[in-house]
């Protein structure tokens, strides 16, 4: 292995940890939007009556699961279950509209979708709150190039 690929294998589960931090501060910007009317609202203003299916529950799924991914606690429950949302948001809201995201408006939804589904297979990376409960650190690379080697 090269010295760059070493260098870029060991900074690995901080990436991970800054891009599910990113990840899930987007998102529950999006949830608090349409919840509370905060940072220009729901579809550019107001908020999203209370109860109403499904903009309601998206926008709760997407506060709460966006601050779980956030600070990294239950990390992959929270990405499954926010990835399950956009993916329903895509094929129930954008899809009917254009084949392709470009098209019909979805690409936040199925940048979101990918995103989240990533986070499930990874787990959270460095910086999360999970690492305080369990114990463990982030998962080192060097563990894994053994495997894949």
């Amino acid at each position: 292995m090269n010295a760059l690929a070493s260098r870029l294998n060991q900074a690995q589960p901080y990436a991970l940890g800054l891009f599910r931090v990113v990840v899930g501060l987007l998102f529950a910007c999006h949830g608090a939007a349409s919840l509370f009317g905060v940072l220009g609202g729901a579809m550019g203003g107001g908020t999203v009556p209370a109860g109403s299916w499904p903009g309601w529950y998206a926008a709760v799924i997407q506060l709460v699961a966006g601050v779980l991914v956030l600070v990294g606690l239950g990390t992959r429950a929270a990405a499954f279950i926010a990835s399950g949302s956009m993916a329903y948001a895509y094929f129930s809201v954008h899809q009917p509209e254009g084949l392709f995201p470009l098209q019909n408006g979805g690409d936040g939804a199925a940048l979101f979708c990918w995103a989240f589904l990533l986070l499930v297979f990874t787990g959270p990376g460095a910086f999360a709150l999970d690492t305080l409960f369990t114990g463990q650190r982030a998962e080192q690379p060097e563990k894994n190039a053994a495997v894949t080697a």
